[in-house]
């Protein structure tokens, strides 16, 4: 993605478009991804960056507030944050902790409870976990 792709998106989400925030967005949005904000921080390590954990913690979040990226919990130790926004749903292999895309078009939800007084359904998003079979 050019520079002036990732300032129009920025711009889109009312986002500031920082030098270190433009560092994060363009490791998570190189690609359909799944990345801790850990890991963000050891790609940007690798390319030389000098941007700090709490800078990258604090862009991701801003970024899946704003609604740039997704923001995947998948259990309570571990937050992934998602560079594809549109709905989809994911397996979650919780022995090495991969999460993988699954389309909207392959689930079917026949129906949900009665929600709250007073809600409306935002979306729902699918987590199957799965693990290896070999006993």
């Amino acid at each position: 993605m050019s520079r002036a792709e990732f300032l129009a998106k920025f711009d889109q989400f009312g986002i500031a478009p920082t030098p270190q925030r433009l560092e994060v967005a363009s490791i998570l949005l190189d690609k359909p991804q799944h990345l801790s904000a850990d890991q963000v921080f050891e790609k940007l390590r690798e390319k030389g960056s000098k941007v700090s954990k709490a800078t990258v913690y604090n862009s991701l979040n801003l970024f899946g507030k704003r609604g740039l990226v997704k923001e995947c919990l998948v259990d309570s130790e571990r937050r992934l944050y998602d560079s594809r926004v549109e709905p989809h749903h994911h397996y979650y292999d919780v022995e090495s902790g991969q999460l993988t895309d699954i389309t909207a078009d392959d689930i079917e939800i026949l129906g949900l409870p009665a929600l709250p007084e007073g809600t409306v359904c935002d979306g729902v998003e699918l987590i199957v976990r799965v693990r290896s079979d070999n006993g």
